[in-house]
């Protein structure tokens, strides 16, 4: 039968004759056109309805892995109280916010690195959690073993992004350590959440200058760890480079590394300093938080040549790390988030160990109980200043030769504008300065000034 226009189609249904004649939609399906509009809303409505379930199922799945626990639960309390109880701990209006994506996605299946630390707990959480699918991604978690193998698959473009230390980034794009290549800290994965951890025999060396001739492991030269190290030692007058032996360890390896009597201690990545505790190894010195409260750990890092090719891809994913990031960074999730990230596929540690560590109620090795809600934080922004100050420490310890561009390349690779566009989207508020202000070890530290603060300082290589 011929049609009016092309696309529509007069269709004849012979065991229905109230609807023997009606017009096909030129979208293709068997509705009339002035159908459309309304079918339409319902289906984009039924869309959203199915996207937010799959957050939810994700959700109680996490809380009760068991099914059968999980359908008894929900035929006791029944599917709205159910809905409600996540609701309570779950931004669920943040993501709905987050979930307007600009484009289609270059590409879809993604591989991104990770060590197993709890500093990757929005990288990770967000797999289980279902961040990544409610922005059409597919991801693959790749375990990697240390962070000088997760700089080598970025730059041999094996992972598309990757879990860092904040530090990293910036040695790869001035070609510290390696091949240049121009990397972005798009979000700093998790600030504080270390720790100095000593041997069980060293209960009475409390004091740093009783600590000469110690062997201390750090994940990576170019990490918080070493700095932060090498600033609390040096403040209390121990010099790292001649009164000490700093040597790099992979994370999982520290603990029987300390068994073993090969170090005295660590500064290391949790839940490792939690690890040592629990096996009754160590104990915990300090938090890091003690050094600088607040201080950037790990960060979440894509190459130029990426974002370049997958904008809309990079974008989406984006919205699912600050939106893990936002739920990470309500104490009252902790719990959840440490049953999450706990299994072999993830951390592989005890979810008690892993929940001592997000919640700040641990057991700290010396026979106390302490309470520091804030021990591991979750804000994403990627302050330029704190780049400034990573730089002035590889200045003052001999990483970096010749002068220093500090603002150049905290402002190239610290991506805080694209930060605080997708925060805000969450209706997640922040300081308008890129150049926030903090202290270390008491001391106010100017990002104007860097050049006068590494001479300040009468342990460094410079003096």
């Amino acid at each position: 039968m011929s049609t009016s226009k092309p696309g529509i189609s007069a269709l004849y249904d012979p065991y229905n004759a109230e609807k023997s004649l009606f017009v096909r939609c030129s979208c293709g399906d068997d509705h009339a056109p002035d159908q459309h509009n309304e079918i339409a809303a319902q289906q984009l409505h039924n869309e959203e309805d199915m996207s937010r379930n799959v957050i939810e199922a994700s959700v109680m799945k996490a809380l009760f892995p068991v099914d059968s626990v999980r359908r008894g639960f929900l035929k006791a309390v029944g599917a709205n109280t159910a809905r409600a109880a996540i609701a309570s701990v779950f931004p669920m209006s943040a993501l709905e916010a987050m979930a307007q994506s600009s484009g289609a996605l270059e590409k879809k299946d993604l591989k991104i690195g990770f060590i197993a630390i709890t500093c990757a707990s929005p990288i990770i959480m967000a797999d289980p959690l279902g961040f990544y699918k409610r922005q059409g991604l597919n991801v693959s978690l790749n375990k990697t073993a240390g962070w000088a193998l997760i700089r080598d698959k970025m730059i041999n473009k094996e992972h598309d992004a990757s879990h860092f230390l904040a530090p990293m980034p910036i040695a790869m794009t001035m070609g510290l350590g390696s091949n240049q290549v121009n990397m972005n800290v798009a979000t700093i994965q998790n600030t504080n959440g270390q720790a100095i951890t000593l041997h069980v025999k060293h209960k009475d060396k409390r004091n740093p200058k009783d600590w000469k001739g110690f062997k201390f492991a750090v994940p990576f030269e170019y990490s918080m760890h070493n700095f932060l190290l090498r600033y609390y030692l040096a403040e209390n007058g121990v010099n790292p480079d001649t009164d000490v032996q700093i040597r790099v360890t992979p994370p999982p390896e520290m603990v029987a590394n300390l068994r073993a009597g090969n170090i005295d201690g660590f500064l290391g990545p949790d839940p490792f300093n939690q690890r040592a505790v629990y096996d009754e190894v160590g104990f915990i010195h300090i938090l890091s938080k003690e050094i600088w409260d607040g201080h950037p750990c790990c960060a979440f890092g894509v190459s130029d040549e990426f974002i370049k090719q997958n904008p809309n891809t990079f974008a989406a994913l984006y919205r699912s790390l600050i939106a893990a990031a936002y739920m990470a960074s309500e104490p009252a999730n902790r719990a959840l988030i440490a049953k999450s990230i706990s299994p072999t596929a993830y951390l592989n540690q005890p979810e008690t160990v892993v929940a001592q560590v997000l919640t700040g109620k641990f057991a700290d090795g010396l026979g106390g109980v302490k309470n520091v809600p804030d021990r591991a934080n979750f804000d994403p922004v990627p302050w330029h200043s704190m780049a400034v100050w990573i730089l002035t420490q590889m200045k003052r310890w001999g990483y970096i030769k010749g002068d220093v561009n500090y603002k150049q390349i905290a402002e190239k690779v610290f991506m805080i504008t694209d930060a605080k566009k997708y925060m805000a989207e969450a209706n997640w508020k922040t300081e308008t300065s890129n150049y926030k202000r903090f202290k270390v070890m008491g001391r106010e530290f100017d990002p104007m000034k860097p050049d006068e603060y590494v001479k300040s300082f009468k342990i460094n290589k410079l003096a």
